[in-house]
Formats: structure tokens, C-alpha cells, sequence
């Protein structure tokens, strides 16, 4: 059977404070399976975030596993870790600040195989064309300019400045957070079409409780740092065992069903 492409094992991450090291995530574990799309979900301030950035190295942690299709990433030596970081790539939730904005689409697409040194210029065209036509823009798009495209198309861009390298791994650290809610849906629905096409795995960070239930199979939630809860999407909205998951199901429902009681089932 093979690995998970992603699997956290006992991760932490702390920060220096004023009064020394602050842990921002405590003993983390969690794992996103080829095709799957799980959603790491928590309030403002969890460690969500936080997570993200240790997958992708942004931070360093003070100890646990990450592991890429079975290889930790932490354990590594430089020459794994560039290998296995052509394997993942994180989409910010600012689809303003995460394009550059001085490269039309075809080369802001085409840049991670120009960092990552795969193929020729020709191919990085036609690739990135590939890549911008599967998350539905066109090649019209590619000659335009970031300030050219809305919200919605320059995170689809994002998207497809994630696809391009075929990844075993997309991190979308709050994707949908600065569009509207129509575009909001599609996007999730394109993630998901994604991942089930292409076998790639998503960890989608949100703390939109009504898009997690549209488009991931499992949840991890998050509260201070520490996983609370975890288990398919719809018994952990529908029945949360945990008071935090409570709580995040009644700011999203306005209805606030005990742990482990009665489901809701009303979302606005």
C-alpha cells in the first residue's frame, strides 16, 4: 500500500517570545491520501497556518515528521529536500500579492519549472498553457498581465502556477477568503475536481466551516495549536465530539449542537 503523500507526525513549531519560546503548534498529526482533499480547519490564530508553512519550509519545527510519499522532509538532506519540494506547492489566500506582477500569466505560470529546472523553455510554454487551460481560463489568458484579470482569474492562475510542476501536493492556505461567494464555490469545486483528476492530494486550510462541508472528504480541526478533532467531514459537522467544533458549527449555523448530540444540519 503506498504512503500517504502527506503525513504529519508529532509536529511542533514554536517562536521566540519575550519570555521564550512560544509554541505556535503542539504534537500535530494528521495525513491527506493521493485524490483526497481534507480540510484543516480552526479559528483565527489555531496554528493552521502555521502547518502550512512547515510543510513547505518556511518554518523550521522543533521536532516531528513531515513526510512527502513517504520521505521526511525534516530528516532530509539538501539535495532530498530540493527533490521533494518540486513535489508540493502552497496557494496564499491573496490572489492580489501572489502573483508577480511585472510577468504575464504564461511566465508567472511557467516559473517553478524555470526554479526547478524541469524542461526547456518551448515545453515550460506549452505546459503552462496545459496548466491554465485545466483550472477554465483560456489562452487568451495567457498574455495578460496580473492587473489584468479579476480576483477569481488570478487565483485560478495561482492554481495553475500550482499545477504545472505535477505535484504530488497542494497546501490552499485560506484560497477562497478574498472573493466573492459565488466564485468561493467554484473555486472549491475546481480543487476538488483537481485533486480526484489528477491524483493529487489537497490540505485545504479554511475556517469556512460551509465550504469545508462542500469540498473535503475528512476535517482536522485546530484550537491552539493542538489538533482537537478529526474524522469525515460530515460526522464531525454533523455530530462534533469536541467543544471547540461545537462552537465553530454554531458561528457557522447559528445553531449550537452539544458534543456529540443531536446533528445540525442547517448552513447558511
Amino acid at each position: 500500500m503506498s504512503p500517504p503523500a502527506l503525513e504529519i507526525a508529532g509536529l511542533t513549531v514554536g517562536f521566540r517570545g519575550r519570555s521564550g519560546r512560544v509554541a505556535a503548534v503542539t504534537d500535530v498529526d494528521l495525513a491527506v491520501a493521493a485524490g483526497e482533499v481534507v480540510g484543516l480547519v480552526g479559528g483565527s490564530g489555531a496554528g493552521k497556518s502555521t502547518v502550512a508553512r512547515a510543510v513547505v519550509g518556511l518554518v523550521r519545527p522543533d521536532r516531528g515528521a513531515i513526510r512527502i510519499a513517504g520521505s521526511d522532509i525534516v530528516a532530509a538532506r539538501r539535495a532530498q529536500v530540493r527533490r521533494l519540494r518540486q513535489q508540493m506547492h502552497l496557494v496564499f489566500q491573496d490572489p492580489y500579492t501572489a502573483l508577480p506582477p511585472t510577468l504575464r500569466v504564461v511566465d508567472a505560470v511557467a516559473e517553478p519549472l524555470r526554479i526547478h529546472r524541469i524542461g526547456d523553455r518551448d515545453s515550460h510554454t506549452e505546459r503552462a498553457a496545459e496548466a491554465t487551460t485545466a483550472v477554465g481560463l483560456d489562452r487568451r489568458h495567457l498574455h495578460r498581465y496580473p492587473h489584468e484579470l479579476s480576483g477569481g482569474e488570478r487565483q485560478r492562475v495561482a492554481f495553475a502556477r500550482a499545477l504545472v510542476s505535477g505535484p504530488r501536493l497542494i497546501l490552499a492556505d485560506e484560497p477562497t477568503q478574498m472573493l466573492d461567494a459565488s466564485l468561493r464555490r467554484d473555486l472549491v469545486d475546481l480543487i476538488g475536481r483537481l485533486a480526484a483528476d489528477r491524483g493529487i492530494a489537497v490540505l485545504h486550510i479554511t475556517h469556512d466551516l460551509a465550504l469545508a462541508q462542500q469540498g473535503c472528504t475528512r476535517l482536522v480541526v485546530m484550537s491552539r495549536g493542538r489538533v482537537v478533532e478529526s474524522g469525515p467531514t460530515a460526522d464531525v459537522l454533523a455530530t462534533p465530539r469536541h467543544d471547540h467544533t461545537a462552537a465553530l458549527v454554531a458561528a457557522a449555523t447559528g445553531h449550537r449542537p452539544p458534543p456529540g448530540g443531536p446533528p445540525c444540519t442547517t448552513w447558511h
